[in-house]
């Protein structure tokens, strides 16, 4: 850090706030004893937004209130969509955070909020509010947009801020609205995105604007940990942003600095120092929910997934194998992101694959957002938002980008899942499909050592989903097996991710 300030001293320094503080900065939930203690306490919850703050700048920043959040809970970096699901601005960001929906369903996809579909998908605050009318929400915003149309009048209060009091105005009034009786608050900052507008990312005045804004917050927090019931509350913390910037400044883009968001999330029984690679945009306003006990009903479609709640995935436990770029150019050498080294019980089956062509993509590979969209930008692999952490992709397209010979032909087949014999099932993944003919992905489910028949097949292009495909298990079989067949040449991609077979 470039303030000078150890890791140690940031680790000791949350210790004394979880002494005095409480939950806001609580270490750990490991103990029975503990979620107890945490189950008898009133469910609060506090998101503050940064708009355009980026979490690497943040580490090289003195942000001594943001440093003990990170020390004190998880911290994920994240990154966002580009064109032509919408671009790297504002009014998709925030819609996105606060909706707990991506852009193709909220529909907010520039600044002038044109076409939105926030009646059908709003704000997590108004859901508690629908749920729980009793609870008492607040949001406050230095850019209007945020409590003008985001924000719906279902919610308690909404203060946008004059514009000669800007952050300074916002972070009073939150001040002064946590002093009273509060449930949910929502705080929006803006500072930082002037700042990198301005100066860029890589400037100082970017590094002054986000101590700046890490004041502001420790004055919030001290808000919190001031109240006189306090010590009967448990503060979920939430400290998020819409964007990035270039490092000569702006965002809207598709640059990985422009992509680039993040969730600090401390309190509410969260692990004390702990890095998240699975976490989502539309995770904020679901964690938010599932903190003040909100159900969560399906019918509502959701993206996102509380942060309480991690689900083990095969695919993700292949983070730590991850290698760094071969034949690839302009991922950087120090990026870590691709394997075809599938995790146990899996595996690819390569023995109609051609030969040659680039080593990352030859046959199904296991990668990154990060390392799969630094490979060519600009081709819509950024569309990919519904996979998370490491996900199974099959590229034609970057595999061709060399000499091959033969064609694109590659199976990734799972390991056997338990089903009950002469009883439906149901095959769940994520999944992205762009489609150039002759290209085709093939889903083929066996039982027991039987042959494996088609049950979806792709030709065209697919949005980023979750694929539910109904499955009848045939008399006497015990277990399935599901193989994902891609093949084609120099044509697009497909990827995988997320995938379970369960009964019903």
């Amino acid at each position: 850090m470039s303030s000078g300030i150890s890791r140690r001293a940031v680790l000791l320094g949350a210790a004394a706030v979880a002494t005095a503080a409480g939950p806001l900065a609580s270490v750990t939930a490991a103990s029975a004893a503990a979620r107890g203690a945490r189950a008898a306490k009133v469910p609060k919850v506090l998101v503050i937004g940064l708009d355009g703050a980026m979490l690497r700048r943040i580490k090289d920043a003195d942000a001594p209130n943001l440093d003990a959040l990170m020390a004190s809970g998880v911290t994920a970096p994240s990154a966002l969509y580009t064109n032509p699901m919408a671009p790297t601005s504002s009014g998709p960001g925030w819609s996105t955070l606060i909706t707990g929906v991506w852009p193709d369903k909220h529909k907010v996809v520039n600044n002038e909020f044109t076409g939105h579909d926030l009646a059908r998908y709003p704000d997590f605050l108004t859901r508690a509010e629908t749920a729980r009318p009793a609870l008492r929400t607040y949001a406050v915003a230095s850019w209007n947009p945020v409590t003008d149309i985001i924000f719906s009048p279902k919610v308690d209060q909404r203060v946008s801020t004059p514009a000669a009091e800007y952050d300074t105005g916002t972070t009073a009034r939150a001040v002064a609205r946590l002093g009273s009786e509060v449930d949910a608050v929502f705080v929006h900052l803006d500072n930082v995105d002037h700042a990198g507008h301005e100066h860029g990312n890589a400037s100082s005045q970017y590094l002054d604007a986000l101590r700046g804004v890490d004041t502001q917050v420790g004055q919030i927090l001290t808000a919190v940990r001031s109240r006189a019931t306090y010590g009967g509350e448990d503060w979920l913390v939430m400290i998020t942003a819409d964007h990035g910037h270039t490092a000569t400044g702006g965002h809207g883009g598709d640059s990985w600095d422009e992509r680039q968001t993040f969730l600090i999330a401390s309190g509410g029984g969260l692990p004390a120092g702990t890095t998240r690679h699975d976490v989502r945009m539309p995770d904020v306003a679901v964690s938010a929910l599932h903190h003040l006990g909100v159900p969560l009903d399906p019918a509502w479609g959701l993206d996102g997934r509380a942060v309480q709640q991690q689900v083990p995935d095969a695919f993700d436990a292949l983070r730590g194998t991850l290698q760094k770029a071969v034949d690839e150019s302009g991922i950087g050498s120090e990026v870590l992101g691709f394997t075809h080294t599938p995790p146990a019980g899996w595996r690819i089956d390569n023995s109609r694959m051609g030969t040659g062509g680039v080593t990352e993509w030859r046959g199904w590979a296991f990668t990154t957002d990060e390392f799969w969209t630094k490979a060519e930008k600009g081709q819509q692999r950024e569309l990919n938002v519904r996979a998370r952490n490491v996900f199974a992709v099959a590229d034609g397209d970057e595999w061709s980008d060399r000499t091959v010979t033969g064609t694109f032909d590659s199976t990734l087949i799972s390991p056997a899942f338990p089903v009950t014999a002469g009883a439906a099932a149901t095959l769940t993944y994520t999944t992205y499909y762009r489609q150039e003919a002759p290209q085709k992905g093939e889903v083929l489910v066996s039982y027991g050592n039987g042959a494996p028949a088609v049950v979806k097949t792709y030709t065209a292009d697919t949005s980023s989903r979750v694929e539910s495909v109904r499955l009848q298990v045939p008399a006497g079989a015990t277990t399935a097996r599901v193989h994902f067949r891609y093949t084609g040449g120099n044509n697009w991609y497909w990827t995988v991710d997320a995938v379970s077979v369960k009964a019903g």
